[in-house]
């Protein structure tokens, strides 16, 4: 079926296609249930079958870009994507990474957390995202303590050691790798990003192919609003499925790839297995939105939809 949805900026319309499932419901001591019967498609075993095939049929096309200190998009293709990932895939694998001991990721949306996520998923490792907040913003580190006694990472990753200073100091294990894309912490030896992008694919690839459905790709933690934050386990299996449901529900992803300009967290289901997820299931590009919707921070959100710099 198909429903006309408005233009940004114009009045115009376009008719999108909706999926039509046969759903199934029906009414028992008072309650309805509905249950959709139509099955899925098929889909990838693993989430990072996703990034493989887009390098192969469209290596050029930007997946994810942010603005540099000039204010142009820095922008990574496909093939550069996939190149990076394997790199640090390879190198978090020779850490010895696991469930038990899986990669944190302490700040937020950038260019660096976005590969090692996915660098992490094609090691079959799981990552943890946290809400930097919990980092930047907070003045009790006793919550982001409990998140980091809860995983026992093998390593922890901040884009910036300077800012993360205070939280590191509080929180980070002796026997977790502290690895920062610039600055350092005083009195701790870190490894930077770039060493680990430096690293030479070995058996990265052989690794992936073990990766299947029931891996967990990462665990994402609740809210905390009514009680402590808890994991949750979110396999490989749980992401490509999630995506094959909202194509089927909207199959006018067929029709172009999605562009989006997003400030969502990714430590949030919404920003993450979402937005993140949907552009890469469906050979879109990314553009990290540097502002967000409150007051002082809308103007860079409009300055970065200016239509010419979005291509």
């Amino acid at each position: 079926m198909n429903q006309g949805s408005l233009a940004a900026g114009g009045g115009k319309r376009r008719a999108v296609a909706l999926g039509n499932p046969e759903v199934h419901a029906w009414q028992e001591d008072g309650v309805w249930h509905v249950d959709a019967v139509t099955p899925l498609a098929p889909f990838p075993a693993r989430f990072t079958d996703r990034l493989v095939a887009g390098a192969r049929t469209h290596p050029e096309r930007t997946l994810v870009a942010r603005r540099g200190l000039d204010g142009e998009w820095i922008r990574l293709s496909y093939a550069e994507v996939l190149h990076n990932v394997r790199r640090l895939g390879q190198a978090l694998l020779e850490r010895g990474l696991s469930s038990e001991r899986p990669l944190v990721i302490l700040s937020g949306n950038d260019l660096e957390h976005f590969q090692l996520a996915l660098g992490a998923m094609y090691a079959g490792i799981p990552y943890a995202p946290l809400s930097p907040a919990y980092s930047l913003v907070a003045t009790d580190p006793s919550k982001l303590r409990d998140l980091i006694e809860q995983l026992t990472p093998g390593a922890v990753f901040a884009c910036d050691g300077t800012a993360f200073a205070r939280a590191l100091e509080a929180v980070l294990p002796d026997d977790a790798e502290l690895i920062l894309a610039r600055g350092e912490l005083a009195g701790r030896t870190a490894t930077t990003f770039a060493s680990l992008l430096a690293t030479e694919p070995a058996t990265i690839d052989a690794r992936n192919e073990q990766v299947g459905p029931a891996t967990i790709a990462k665990f994402l933690f609740t809210s905390g609003s009514t009680r402590k934050p808890k994991a949750v386990i979110t396999t490989h299996g749980m992401l490509c499925s999630n995506q094959q449901m909202l194509l089927q529900t909207f199959p006018f992803f067929f029709d172009a790839p999605p562009v989006l300009l997003d400030w969502l967290p990714w430590n949030h289901t919404f920003g993450s297995n979402h937005n993140f997820n949907l552009i890469l299931a469906h050979g879109g590009t990314l553009y990290l939105d540097s502002g967000k919707p409150a007051p002082g921070l809308f103007d860079a959100s409009l300055a970065n939809m200016v239509k010419p710099h979005l291509h």
